[in-house]
């Protein structure tokens, strides 16, 4: 489980000088390994080096796995994304815009009671201030840029969030492209701003509000 601790042998040694400066010790359920005595510290050091020599020997594997594919004309990595195919393409933004709205609901307790209390009486500069001397150690701190785009994210994707719901809630029986098609004669613009709706965004807010609980009824298809 060493390889899980840092990434080579002198980075877990790095670890591990820095835990003894503040008076901690390391200890293994599962190796030998106590540091808190000299045969400890070398059982650590020699665990530490064979995990680096497998994760060594894993890359020299891979990379020769994967000269080898490539000489006999096979080529890695997804087929959509290489010929740059929409549909694919679409796929893997909506799974990254997914992926951040997720990030910002799971952080959302550190930072939007704040910006609601604060904001428009203080200016950005200082909302990110209050907020980042809020924060856990070790937390990633929030630049003025990136809190206004997260505000604006974390409010728009609510607000579309409601507006769909109401939309299949009123008609159990609409489709999700019937959906989309409306959100574009309302002229709602998608979470990243553009005109045009597909499928997966609206079934992305359409999860994001039956996970609320703002509808019960079975998901439009």
């Amino acid at each position: 489980m060493l390889d899980r601790l840092a990434r080579s042998l002198s980075d877990l040694l790095e670890v591990i000088e820095g835990l003894e400066a503040k008076g901690v010790h390391f200890k293994s359920l599962r190796d030998p390994v106590d540091t808190s005595s000299p045969q400890g510290k070398f059982t650590l050091q020699v665990l530490g080096a064979a995990a680096e020599l497998e994760r060594a020997l894993i890359r020299e594997r891979t990379l020769a796995g994967l000269k080898s594919a490539r000489a006999k004309g096979r080529i890695g990595g997804n087929p959509g994304l290489r010929s740059k195919d929409p549909g694919t393409l679409r796929k893997m933004q909506a799974a990254r815009d997914e992926a951040l709205f997720r990030r910002l609901e799971e952080s959302a307790q550190d930072w939007v009671p704040e910006v609601r209390r604060l904001r428009p009486v203080l200016p950005w500069e200082d909302v990110a201030r209050i907020i980042n001397a809020r924060l856990p150690s070790g937390a990633q701190q929030w630049s003025r840029e990136r809190l206004i785009r997260a505000a604006k994210r974390y409010v728009r994707e609510g607000f579309l969030m409601t507006i769909v719901a109401a939309i299949a809630g009123s008609a159990p029986d609409i489709t999700l492209q019937q959906i989309a098609d409306r959100l574009e004669v309302m002229r709602e613009r998608t979470p990243r701003g553009r005109a045009k709706w597909f499928v997966s965004s609206v079934k992305m807010l359409l999860d994001r509000a039956k996970t609320r609980g703002l509808i019960t009824a079975e998901r439009p298809k």
